[in-house]
């Protein structure tokens, strides 16, 4: 053959190659979590998109085809940023929908904790939280202690775009 016929047959093996090839499927084999949330936020209105994190863990496995009842999980929300405004009770009125949605992820099993020594420096005592939440001492010490007991941390990146999906695709 040729190198010009080899040359075109190879282009065209390339193309019929790369037409053909896809995006595969894969249905990893998940087990029920054992995971910790570090919220550490720069602004508490940046808590609902943090709490979206706890949905995209939980919603997947709760759902077909692995199915597991939440009371399977095990997760830990630690807050010591400024989010921990949404869980004073004073502040639920503003952050209704965000206490809402920890209400609910604490009803399935899922454990708030709040740093004390942030707390302290918000000027907040253990009675201005809401029933669902724990405090703890100290953030990173709990942090420390939920990872040598095996958890998985997640550490939710809230960003504020500045570039619509339509235009980048």
């Amino acid at each position: 053959m040729n190198p010009l016929n080899l040359a075109w047959t190879l282009l065209g093996l390339c193309i019929a190659t790369s037409a053909q090839a896809a995006g595969k499927w894969v249905q990893t084999p998940y087990a029920p979590p054992k995971v910790l949330f570090e919220f550490y936020l720069d602004n508490p209105q940046k808590v609902g998109s943090a709490l979206y994190w706890v949905r995209s863990l939980m919603n997947p496995l709760t759902e077909a085809p692995y199915s597991y009842p939440p009371e399977d999980f095990s997760i830990v929300v630690v807050l010591h940023g400024t989010e921990i405004v949404t869980v004073a009770t004073k502040n639920e009125a503003k952050y209704q929908e965000a206490v809402d949605r920890m209400r609910y992820y604490a009803d399935l099993g899922v454990k708030f904790k709040v740093c004390g020594q942030a707390a302290e420096d918000y000027g907040y005592a253990l009675k201005d939280f809401q029933p669902f939440v724990e405090v703890v001492p100290n953030a990173i010490t709990e942090l420390a202690h939920w990872q040598q007991q095996g958890y998985a941390l997640i550490v939710p990146q809230i960003v504020d775009k500045k570039i619509d999906i339509e235009s980048i695709r």
